[in-house]
Order: C-alpha cells, then sequence, then structure tokens
C-alpha cells in the first residue's frame, strides 16, 4: 500500500487528482500541499517524525518553488520518494525522465492513466530480483502469455511508455519504464549505458573507442554508449571481467 503526496498550486486539479487517488485501492493514505515550499516543509516533518513517504504527484510549474526544483531537492532524502509529474505541458518530460521520474502524466488526468502510475509506482518500489535466481517479466503476444527470463535479454530499450526487451530469438514489447527495469536487475549485471538503452553486461563482447566515442557490441548489434555514460560503462565492465579471470 502507497503512502503518497499530491503537490499543485491549482485547486481544482490538487482536490480532482487527490479524489482519484484516494478511490485507488493500492493508495492507502493521501496528503496534499498548494505549494512547492508547503510541501517541502511537510515531508522534511515526516521524515524527522519517522513517517513513510513512497511517492509526490508533483505539478511543475508552480510559483516560488518549481516542480523540478523540489524533485532535485527531494532526491538528497535519504529514502527519497518516487516522483509522478502531472502537468499541462509535456515539454519538460525529458527533464523529467532523465531526473528518475516514475511517470509524466499531462492533465487533464484520466482515471485509467493515472491508475497505470500507481501500477509504475508499485514496480519501481517492489525490491529487486534475488541475483541468485532468474527473474522472468511476462508479455502479452495476441492473447498469450511468454515469460522472458532475465539472462536472455541482451540489452533493453526505451520506447515511449514501453521498453523493447531484445533477446538471441527475437524482441518484446513491455509496459514499463527503463528506469524501473533498471531498479528491478541492477544487482544482475545490467548497465545503464544510454539515456534510452540498458545493457546486460553478460552479453557484451567487445568496448570499442573510436574517435571519441564509445560503442558496445553485443550479440550482432552495435550499441552508442553516451558521453555521459562512457566512464561509468568502461569501468563497470573492466572491474567486472576482471572479476571474471581472477
Amino acid at each position: 500500500m502507497l503512502r503518497v503526496l499530491v503537490v499543485d498550486d491549482e485547486v481544482p486539479a490538487l482536490e480532482e487528482l487527490a479524489y482519484l487517488l484516494r478511490r485507488d485501492g493500492r493508495v492507502e493514505h493521501v496528503l496534499t500541499a498548494s505549494d512547492g515550499v508547503a510541501a517541502l516543509q511537510d515531508m522534511v516533518q515526516m521524515v524527522s517524525g519517522g513517517e513513510r513517504l513512497d511517492a509526490i504527484f508533483l505539478d511543475i510549474r508552480m510559483p516560488g518553488l518549481d516542480g523540478l526544483d523540489l524533485a532535485r531537492l527531494v532526491g538528497g532524502f535519504p529514502s527519497p520518494p518516487k516522483v509522478v509529474f502531472v502537468t499541462a505541458h509535456d515539454e519538460c518530460a525529458v527533464q523529467a525522465f532523465e531526473m528518475e521520474a516514475v511517470d509524466y502524466l499531462l492533465k487533464p488526468v484520466r482515471a485509467e492513466r493515472l491508475a497505470e502510475a500507481v501500477r509504475r509506482l508499485e514496480v519501481s518500489s517492489s525490491p529487486p530480483a534475488d541475483p541468485g535466481q532468474d527473474d522472468v517479466i511476462p508479455v502479452e503476444l495476441g492473447g498469450r502469455t511468454r515469460f522472458v527470463p532475465q539472462q536472455a535479454v541482451r540489452f533493453a530499450e526505451a520506447q515511449g511508455d514501453y521498453v523493447r526487451l531484445h533477446t538471441v530469438d527475437g524482441s518484446y514489447l513491455v509496459r514499463m519504464s527503463l528506469a524501473a527495469l533498471e531498479r528491478r536487475w541492477a544487482d544482475a549485471g545490467f548497465i545503464r549505458v544510454h539515456r534510452s538503452t540498458l545493457v546486460s553486461s553478460r552479453h557484451v563482447s567487445e568496448l570499442r573507442f573510436e574517435g571519441g566515442r564509445v560503442t558496445l557490441t553485443v550479440g550482432t548489434e552495435t550499441l552508442q554508449v553516451s558521453r555521459r555514460h562512457s566512464r561509468q560503462v568502461r569501468e563497470l565492465l573492466v572491474r567486472q571481467h576482471r572479476g571474471v579471470m581472477s
């Protein structure tokens, strides 16, 4: 059960979102705040009092402390709540997902779309899979359910609201965020190499430097590593392969 905080300076939007969340059986408790400063004060008080807060539903454009700035501050908490942005504007989506927001909802928020955001929160809040066991992702295929084992996945790509899992025998589309999958498989050797790509280190056969650019060979695919991730990817791969050889 989730405990959430809704933050919006527009009272009708605040009340509507809080109402919809209170109707969701997966949500245990809903708090509200009408601006970023009040929300931050509430969260600090909750942390100091030992109260749990699982997620914040956060408007972006607010006077004073806006949603993006508030999310950055919340990210510094010892156990930060997950963030779902709720806004009438779509131009901040890239920034939001770079901050690893669980979801990005556009106003007016539809009940079914909000229910999907709550589902994503549940997935992102679940503990990572035991690295000693092979996690399995169920994929719907025309009335059939295919179970894709973690070890079969070479890499995963973000595609809108979905993630495409690439395996030896094909690719499969599953509705979840790449950030949630990264957290779920963090202890299983999966590395973020690009904003939209997650790679299984066990399937990397070559790391190449060409003209200041870094690429990985994964199966028959050549994948680009972003400049932001290049150093970390190189260090992680070298460390893992040294561990295998020692």
